[in-house]
């Protein structure tokens, strides 16, 4: 069982940064790859980065692709997302998710989420 819990969502001007953070606990986190996804009103939860068990590979959905950037520390058992140039369109609640093995950009390929963050941006 990994339990995630998710934070530093919050209201934030179009243009703006926000970082959320997730920490994880229960198993080894080194062994789990890390996604974020997000899902907004009346749509379909959609991936937005994943990270690799060590953290060397990276991926991106076209939508957030050079504005956020995934990392994470091994030795907090946490992953980021740092996220710029923030647009309306990026409102959503942020989840944070995890699975043993490779990363994967399918919501449905991850094992474990957090209870989510709300992300809103406004204009």
């Amino acid at each position: 069982q990994v339990v995630l819990v998710e934070s530093g969502g919050g209201l934030v001007q179009a243009g703006g940064s926000l970082r959320l953070s997730c920490a994880a606990s229960g198993r080894t986190f080194s062994d789990y790859a890390m996604g974020w996804f997000r899902q907004a009103p009346g749509k379909e939860r959609e991936f937005v980065a994943a990270i690799s068990r060590s953290g060397g590979i990276t991926y991106y959905a076209d939508s957030v692709k050079g504005r956020f950037t995934v990392s994470r520390d091994n030795a907090k058992n946490t992953v980021l997302l740092q996220m710029s140039s923030l647009k309306p369109e990026d409102t959503a609640v942020y989840y944070c998710a995890a699975r043993s093995f490779a990363a994967r950009t399918v919501a449905s390929d991850y094992n474990y989420w957090g209870q989510g963050t709300q992300v809103t941006v406004s204009s």
